[in-house]
């Protein structure tokens, strides 16, 4: 026997004397993550509740016309009936139906809203193409004729189903579906005013994207008005798409500077003159954050925040008079943030408000004169997020996690206040729930999931949580991932002395506990996220699982104080005023204990990064604590605060002259001179929403201070950094590159 094929042979002896087989696992690859999406969860589509809330509508592909039906389920059956036949959907003289990036039925369900050939809009895709399929003749109409192709936005039906009205090109229309008759409401729109819709602040810190609102009675039209002019101006720079730069403006207001003058107006459907809210203050230091009907009405609920974000206070405007009258003013003595829980209960003689009063987030019944105010969720834990209020069934059914800060749980109160919390959730399914409930509470669409099981999505009842129908179990993928052999990725608690953090931790496949392997922590650790939950996906997941066993190491991740976890106001709020800071200390304390509660994890070879707010907590964590944190990846970071939106940096900081040692501080740029390890900074230069400038701002102090470093930029990619061919790809194996020369 030669000696080619002995050593085969002999290893297979080897296995099968041992008594088993070794299985042989596959290895994952950066492609499969990023590339085939060969380890993408799968989802069920757009689900809708239909309004008798015993059966519900989603998208079905039409392999015969390549376009998609809308079908319909009953619940309890099971029965499909095809409520819209995509054939239904191709325009007279097309070969295809139209694609449906979204829909919506008219009140009385005879007509179907249909957008399509969408644009994006800073973040989102929020203009395009609207049409109105008439069931009772079948006739698809486009709306918006004359006007620019893919240029309507938030188009909506009237309450009777007669009419649409929509923003384009920043004015605002309605257009009667019969006759096709256009009439233009507003006129100003353009330059420097925007009707119906909002700047990019507004759009991307208080979540404002529809800017108006039909009234009850169809008559009138309440809207929003942006007057951009006197704020600032960033330009970036397009180098890549032709011979000349091309520059690309943004009125985008920075920390300390002005804010569009916003007002909320209201006029005829039929067109007029428009008449304006006297809210009072400067318009430019208070942000006009919400505004809705009161159902049945001729009022208008405004929310007002001042520009320190600390006080709301709330009007009711009669839009006949004009008159306001304040019925609620919320304060804290840091921040506050807008919610959008507010049902009206009792024929509308109480709504209900969300607020942390006494120190957690707990939802509250409100008359309708402000007068009484009655706590509807009681306890020491914090209302996560609002999925149903019910009133004819006496209930709020809500998220909560009160033994467990990872893990999300359904919980109900009763809105008469009385009686304790109720667990929802099945107790024999740890990790995190989510539900799209019928408006009568008696069927939910369930999906659940932890660390270790993807998306387990079906129909349920809610009253016994029996599942009806399973609808998406990811049974293949969790196959795959079987397949893979990784370590299953660990949860466990940090004690820093001030308070116990929550933490996990990815260990190699052929973890060695006699042995000592380098460190990756992950970290994000601004108000507006959390890295450390018991779910599929949070934590960059699959890129951890690679990169430690690729490298050899163990990635890390801590949640600081500060981050956005149900753990109470003082956890979330003791930040204030010092972003960056407390929380980068937070993850050097962890650190150091986390090293002396494992042997096996060498504090000689520790790296950190992060992106967006992860990145400029990187930055610290590599300039402050250059003792601990030796290797550090910054993306799309904030370098300079004061270069930051001012909703946002000014909610959590306060404003400039009043905190200078917090901005200064609180800033990246003022320690890079302490710089003594290993950095990589990467930024798209596209990014609006932490702009390059950061980076070349970095990069300008670095060298001052003859701080060797390296850089990565990625032309013409805005913060997500994945526009064009193989940017996501390369940016990943830009890093892993990194980690493994430096690390």
């Amino acid at each position: 026997m030669n000696r080619k094929n002995f050593l085969p042979l002999l290893f297979l002896l080897l296995l099968f004397s041992s008594g088993k087989i070794i299985a042989q696992h596959k290895k994952l690859t950066l492609e499969d993550i990023y590339t085939t999406s060969n380890f993408r969860s799968k989802g069920v589509g757009q689900l809708r509740w239909m309004k008798d809330n015993k059966s519900y509508s989603k998208l079905e592909n039409n392999a015969i016309t390549k376009g998609s039906d809308i079908v319909r389920y009953d619940v309890e059956s099971g029965v499909k009936t095809i409520l819209i036949n995509a054939k239904q959907l191709i325009p007279a003289g097309a070969s295809k139906p139209l694609s449906l990036d979204n829909y919506s039925w008219s009140d009385d369900n005879n007509k179907l809203l249909v957008f399509t050939n969408t644009r994006k809009v800073w973040r989102y895709n929020t203009r395009g193409d609207y049409w109105v399929l008439n069931l009772a003749n079948g006739k698809l109409k486009q709306l918006g004729k004359g006007l620019e192709e893919a240029t309507l936005m938030f188009a909506k039906f009237s309450p009777d189903g007669g009419r649409v009205a929509y923003v384009s090109k920043l004015n605002i229309y309605v257009e009667d579906i019969a006759t096709g008759k256009i009439t233009q409401l507003t006129k100003d729109g353009g330059k420097n005013i925007i009707n119906g819709t909002f700047d990019w602040v507004y759009e991307e810190e208080l979540d404002d994207r529809d800017g108006f609102r039909w009234s009850p009675d169809g008559k009138e039209i309440a809207y929003w008005q942006s007057d951009t002019k006197g704020v600032g101006t960033f330009y970036m720079i397009n180098n890549v798409d032709s011979n000349y730069s091309v520059p690309i403006p943004l009125p985008y207001p920075k920390v300390g500077t002005a804010n569009s003058a916003v007002k909320v107006g209201v006029i005829s459907s039929t067109g007029g003159k428009t008449k304006w809210f006297a809210v009072p203050g400067d318009p430019r230091n208070n942000y006009v954050a919400r505004m809705e009907y009161i159902p049945g009405s001729d009022e208008v609920m405004i929310q007002q925040l001042n520009r320190l974000q600390n006080t709301n206070t709330v009007w009711v405007g009669n839009t006949k008079t004009m008159a306001l009258k304040n019925i609620l003013t919320d304060k804290d003595e840091a921040f506050l943030d807008i919610h959008d829980n507010i049902v009206w209960l009792d024929n509308t003689k109480s709504f209900t408000w969300t607020s942390e009063k006494d120190g957690w987030m707990h939802l509250y019944k409100v008359s309708r004169d402000g007068k009484e105010m009655k706590l509807i969720t009681k306890g020491d834990f914090d209302v996560v997020n609002i999925n149903c209020i019910d009133p004819v069934g006496g209930f709020v059914y809500y998220i909560a996690s009160p033994d467990n800060y990872t893990q999300r749980y359904l919980y109900r109160s009763r809105l008469d206040g009385n009686g304790a919390a109720e667990r929802v959730s099945p107790a024999n399914m740890a990790g995190q729930h989510s539900y799209q409930i019928a408006d009568d509470a008696k069927y939910a669409i369930h999906s659940f999931e932890n660390a270790i099981t993807p998306r387990r999505i079906s129909l349920i009842n809610l009253n016994t949580h029996k599942e009806i129908k399973l609808m998406e179990d990811n049974a293949e993928l969790k196959s795959k991932m079987d397949e893979l052999g990784l370590r299953n990725k660990e949860f466990f608690k940090v004690d820093i002395g001030d308070v116990v953090l929550d933490a996990w931790m990815i260990k190699p496949k052929e973890f060695d506990p006699q042995k000592k392997y380098p460190v990756i922590f992950h970290v994000y650790g601004e108000p507006a996220g959390s890295t450390v939950q018991d779910n599929w996906g949070t934590g960059d997941n699959l890129w951890h699982q690679y990169l430690s066993n690729e490298i050899g190491c163990i990635v890390i991740s801590i949640d600081n104080r500060g981050t956005k976890v149900p753990r109470g106001r003082d956890f979330r709020k003791c930040i204030y005023r010092q972003i960056g800071l407390l929380a980068a200390d937070d993850q050097a304390a962890a650190a150091k204990k986390i090293f002396s509660m494992y042997p096996y994890i060498d504090p000689a070879h520790t790296g950190i990064w992060g992106w967006s707010g992860g990145g400029q907590m990187s930055l610290h964590s590599i300039f402050r604590h250059g003792d601990v944190f030796k290797t550090a990846i910054a993306v799309a970071f904030v370098s300079l605060q004061t270069l930051y939106d001012n909703i946002y940096q000014e909610r959590y900081m306060g404003l400039p002259n009043d905190n200078v040692e917090g901005y200064r501080e609180g800033s990246p740029l003022t320690h890079a001179k302490k710089l003594q390890g290993n950095l990589l900074i990467m930024h798209g230069t596209a990014d609006d929403n932490v702009h390059y400038q950061n980076f070349e701002m970095l990069v300008n102090e670095l060298i001052k201070h003859n701080k060797l470093f390296s850089m990565m930029s990625y032309p013409m990619r805005d913060h997500g950094i994945y526009q064009r061919e193989n940017t996501t790809l390369h940016l990943r194996r830009t890093m892993e590159q990194y980690w493994k020369k430096n690390l």
